[in-house]
């Protein structure tokens, strides 16, 4: 995987953009719902990656129970630098991991932080839990 994938993935969700707190070498990515009523909503990073660092990672969100799994089973994965280590994964995109699996803890990461927005901004991004209501469907 190379910096254009990662950046298009990231940037695939809806409410996903990018961002830079940190300067210019250091790509954030974000997710925000739909501005409703005149006021902003907070966005909230499911991403952070130096794009083109020669050690090049991306930190991404985890569930803690799956980033130790994670972390044991591969030596690209370890506990983010800077970040809260029990919930944030730093992979090592040397070319090792799948970019199958890559892309995967990309979108694990938007979900787990769009889970934590209030139903409104949930359902303005398109977002529905996997588990809970199965509305609409066919029995």
């Amino acid at each position: 995987m190379d910096a254009a994938q990662l950046k298009a993935i990231c940037l695939s969700f809806p409410g996903a953009f990018e961002d830079f707190p940190f300067g210019p070498e250091t790509s954030v990515f974000k997710v925000r719902a739909a501005v409703s009523g005149g006021a902003r909503q907070e966005a909230k990073m499911f991403a952070l990656s130096a794009m083109d660092s020669p050690d090049w990672s991306v930190s991404l969100k985890c569930e803690p129970a799956l980033a130790e799994q994670l972390r044991a089973a591969n030596p690209e994965i370890t506990g983010a630098w800077h970040m809260n280590k029990t919930h944030w994964n730093g992979v090592r995109l040397d070319g090792n991991l799948p970019d199958a699996m890559v892309r995967d803890m990309v979108e694990d990461s938007y979900d787990l932080v769009v889970a934590s927005l209030s139903r409104k901004q949930q359902e303005q991004l398109g977002w529905a839990r996997l588990t809970g209501s199965r509305e609409g469907s066919v029995d």
